[in-house]
């Protein structure tokens, strides 16, 4: 490129991200809606062949489910498509203060049984693979975990924080809580009806504190560089895009996970009622990242040892970040590819 060529496009990428709409417009897979409903929308995307089988996206709260789609370079349904699957998403919407009543319950009970129901009548009764990031690998399990009747053939979870115990700041956030038990925290989110989208990316943003800092000089050292710049605007618009947590859910992850542990203990209680890891009979995938700063690697590899109800638990890890390690194509995808062909 000239210097002419590498002027003007540096000063046609620096009013694009200053006054004009932006470096690149989303490009998301073209997709069916089959199915909607509060916190519940069912899409399949577009260009499966009748025989391929169903993978179910399951996406955490406090994420936009658009994360499994980022652009047509980092998308993981594009991906299943070109390995031949059917990808299916489930998409919760925002989270509001209506929303506060809303727990563990309604996912693992209610949201992705229908889901995974409804795609598996979508691919003529035929069982489904879950594929969860974050969170959402956690429900995954727990949903397979509740219900054994459920058509499901296999889970991957992707950063699934499977023991509270290896979580960054857990122990100190305990230790703060022991003054009180936990009933400050618990209270004022209750009064409020959740977390806010607005503390959801707030606290996201400091997890990666050292890009929002250098954030200027990336920009300045790579303004000529469009394919950059693009990516870097799509995180942007994945971490403006995070929505919030209901009330009771959130409470619930405070109080049984962060500060008891069910989930590195086997599994989840709930009143009276237990849901235990070691009921999960299917074949499970766990992806951790070293580097990454939300869920470590090894709360992830956890599982392997309260899984014990599966025939198969593979562990593999993948560089990056939280989200990096969901859309790494050499390591998490390749893993999941083989992992689903082997099933086969």
């Amino acid at each position: 490129m000239s210097l002419a060529d590498t002027v003007t496009t540096a000063a046609r990428n620096a009013w694009a991200l200053t006054f004009g709409d932006g470096i690149e417009s989303p490009e998301p897979t073209p997709s069916t809606l089959l199915s909607e409903a509060p916190h519940r929308e069912l899409r399949r995307y577009d260009g499966a062949g009748p025989d391929a089988p169903a993978v179910l996206l399951v996406p955490p709260l406090a994420a936009p489910a658009f994360c499994f789609d980022l652009r047509p370079d980092q998308s993981l349904a594009r991906f299943l498509l070109e390995s031949g699957r059917a990808p299916y998403l489930v998409d919760y919407g925002d989270i509001t203060f209506d929303d506060r009543r809303m727990g563990f319950e309604t996912w693992i009970d209610d949201i992705l049984p229908e889901a995974i129901r409804q795609v598996s009548a979508d691919r003529g009764g035929r069982p489904v693979d879950l594929v969860g990031w974050s969170i959402g690998g956690v429900l995954a399990l727990l949903t397979a975990a509740a219900d054994q009747t459920l058509p499901i053939r296999s889970i991957t979870a992707v950063g699934a924080p499977l023991s509270y115990d290896h979580m960054f700041g857990a122990r100190e956030l305990r230790s703060l809580a022991r003054l009180d038990g936990g009933r400050t925290a618990t209270t004022a989110i209750r009064a409020l009806g959740g977390v806010s989208a607005q503390i959801t990316r707030f606290a996201y943003r400091a997890t990666a504190w050292n890009r929002e800092l250098e954030r200027p000089l990336f920009i300045a050292s790579n303004l000529a560089d469009t394919a950059t710049l693009a990516r870097m605007e799509t995180i942007d618009r994945f971490q403006n895009s995070l929505p919030g947590y209901p009330g009771r859910f959130y409470n619930q992850l405070w109080g049984r996970f962060i500060l008891n542990n069910d989930i590195g203990k086997g599994g989840l209680r709930l009143g009276e009622r237990e849901i235990a890891l070691a009921a999960v009979t299917q074949p499970v995938l766990l992806v951790g990242g070293p580097q990454d700063a939300i869920t470590a690697a090894a709360a992830v590899a956890h599982g392997t040892r309260t899984l014990t109800g599966s025939p198969d638990v593979r562990y593999e890890t993948a560089p990056g970040s939280h989200l990096g390690i969901l859309i790494a194509r050499d390591t998490t995808w390749t893993s999941l590819d083989k992992f689903l062909s082997d099933l086969a």
